[in-house]
């Protein structure tokens, strides 16, 4: 018999995305059709909005079979994530940001890593070697600074990105980890990877092609803050039982 496929959450979270986010459901959906080897489903996790992007989100669940609109109202991309993925019951779980800056061709590749390659975690990178990355010079130099604070502060945690919004983690790794993360915000996905160095789970990179979205919504000064109190908070925190030092 024929092993079934596996099952795949892709979640998009969103605040007020309304410009965007049909383009980039289409687009997701099209990449679907073309790797019939998973299971696919889109999550569109809105977080927050006021520009309408629940509306549309619940329009385009009803038009299509493999996307669902997940609509909090509270604001908070991790937290965002956090839901859907505690609610998803797929066999590997993941998220990519609505502007589709990680090319979209690179997502078959990262869920392959996860299914089939023994990575319990798999994280794209706009630094490691391979990747091809078109951004503001002010945004790298920050990057760049901040994969250097995490090296500072946890050398167990061997990564060259931990902010890049293209992450796949197995069933394993959501029920050890997500349940644990705390930042509902920027730093949630560098606290999962801490959380999943700690608990002993294999974390893979996958070098990406990353262009800049000129209309971000992330801010670099307040985001740098969120991010320097997170590593503080977790540098001292009690440890659970079991985890690995920093």
């Amino acid at each position: 018999m024929t092993a079934p496929r596996p099952r795949v959450d892709v979640v998009i979270p969103c605040y007020n995305e309304v410009k965007v986010l049909e383009q980039s459901t289409l687009a997701t959906l099209a990449l679907f059709d073309q790797n019939p080897q998973y299971d696919w489903r889109l999550v569109i996790a809105d977080n927050g909005s006021t520009d309408g992007t629940s509306e549309l989100a619940r329009r385009l669940a009803a038009e299509h079979d493999r996307v669902h609109a997940l609509v909090l109202e509270v604001k908070g991309r991790g937290l965002a994530l956090r839901e859907a993925w505690l609610q998803s019951d797929a066999d590997i779980v993941s998220y990519m940001d609505v502007d589709l800056s990680t090319d979209l061709a690179h997502l078959p590749e990262l869920i392959a890593m996860v299914a089939e390659r023994g990575c319990d975690v798999a994280i794209g990178s706009r630094l490691a070697r391979g990747a091809k990355v078109k951004r503001q010079l002010k945004r790298e130099i920050t990057s760049r600074g901040y994969v250097a604070l995490i090296r500072l502060t946890f050398p167990r945690l061997r990564i060259t990105d931990a902010q890049c919004g293209f992450k796949a983690l197995n069933r394993r790794a959501v029920q050890l980890v997500v349940p644990h993360i705390e930042n509902r915000m920027w730093f949630f996905d560098t606290e999962l990877l801490i959380l999943a160095q700690q608990a002993g789970l294999k974390i893979c990179e996958l070098p990406v092609r990353w262009v800049e979205d000129p209309d971000t919504k992330v801010k670099i000064v307040s985001t740098a803050l969120e991010d320097i109190r997170g590593l503080a908070r977790m540098r001292f925190r009690r440890r659970r039982p079991g985890a690995a030092p920093p």
